[in-house]
């Protein structure tokens, strides 16, 4: 079968040929339907020689959809040809976190050598793909694949970051989002579907603040050294009650922790390596700064709900699995606008 793998340290991902897999007792075989590209992706495969633990070859790929092509022995609740999303954050499924749901937070994952599809498992940027468990798989019903594999990430994660931070975002108050791409321009659509606030979204050009406009945000300015100043002024001097930062870079963090009001929620989602800083007098009084990762079984369960009330929606560029590296170029260039999406039948 085709892959897209990162082979070679420092090289960009190809498209290779690799067997089909076999599926064990207690697995499931996917035909993929659709397979999100991420930022992560692209982290992963920037990381130096000594620093990179995620294993060569790497088929990509932490976003994925298929259709149930194989079951393993032992396998119930399933049948072939039904349509699931794959939960990433693959656990022990024994701890006090995994049996709440909470894969993303296994406290037995790292010394167990457990690791997400695409993240160092076989991931979904392939015909097919294995899963190691049926509980990482969610059913997906008549949802477009292709339209919805984002949400498995791209989704996902900003609703665990904004659900944390609901009670700060009842009426009358601000949320800004840093970042309107493939993260930021689906938080902005949950904050404006789950709370009462006001949406001030920052990005650094004005195709991308379109986009934030289009998709329910309140106010769209430039993310300069100006902006800071422009949520002041538009909350009366106070800043915003709770700030997502889906960027990470330096600025970006900078912007954050100084645009938050007292007892407001900073939240940094990005992976741009930024850096917080917080002491006494430089941060807004009870300021919570936090650093979430994914989210939960059951919050995937509660996206796919809401794409399907038509609550939110994945803004998506298709490749097929052949031209997967241009989407990562695409990717690398900021050219891509929402989330790019393999699709290998394509």
């Amino acid at each position: 079968m085709k892959a897209l793998q990162y082979v070679e340290i420092g090289q960009p991902p190809r498209v290779v040929d690799i067997p089909k897999p076999v599926v064990g007792p207690g697995q499931v075989l996917l035909k993929v339907t659709a397979a999100g590209v991420c930022h992560s992706d692209e982290f992963v495969m920037s990381l130096p020689e000594e620093q990179y633990t995620y294993g060569l070859p790497l088929t990509l790929g932490h976003e994925g959809a298929g259709i149930v092509e194989e079951l393993g022995e032992g396998v119930e609740h399933l049948s072939v040809g039904d349509a699931v999303a794959v939960y990433g954050p693959w656990g022990c499924g024994r701890c006090h976190m995994c049996a709440q749901g909470k894969e993303n937070y296994c406290v037995n994952a790292a010394a167990e050598g457990i690791k997400p599809p695409g993240l160092g498992s076989p991931g979904s940027m392939a015909e097919y793909m294995l899963i190691d468990d049926p509980r990482h798989l969610v059913p997906l019903g008549d949802l477009d694949p292709v339209k919805n594999v984002s949400l498995t990430d791209a989704g996902l994660t900003p609703y665990h970051a904004i659900k944390n931070s609901l009670p700060k975002l009842g009426a009358g108050t601000t949320a800004v989002v840093i970042g309107t791409g493939g993260l930021g321009h689906v938080g902005i659509q949950l904050i404006k579907a789950l709370s009462g606030a006001v949406v001030i979204a920052l990005d650094v050009n004005d195709e991308k603040l379109a986009l934030a406009t289009r998709v329910g945000a309140d106010h769209a300015i430039l993310s300069d050294a100006n902006a800071v100043e422009a949520i002041k002024n538009l909350t009366g001097g106070l800043g915003a009650d709770a700030v997502f930062d889906f960027v990470g870079v330096q600025p970006t963090v900078d912007t954050a922790i100084a645009a938050a009001a007292a007892e407001a929620d900073v939240t940094i989602v990005g992976i741009g390596g930024g850096v917080a800083k917080v002491a006494f007098g430089g941060i807004g009084y009870d300021v919570a700064v936090r650093t979430p990762y994914w989210g939960s079984r059951g919050e995937l369960i509660e996206v796919l709900d809401l794409a399907r009330r038509g609550q939110v929606e994945v803004e998506v560029e298709v490749y097929s699995l052949d031209d997967g590296p241009k989407a990562y170029e695409a990717l690398h260039a900021g050219a891509v606008r929402g989330r790019a999406v393999i699709v290998p039948s394509h």
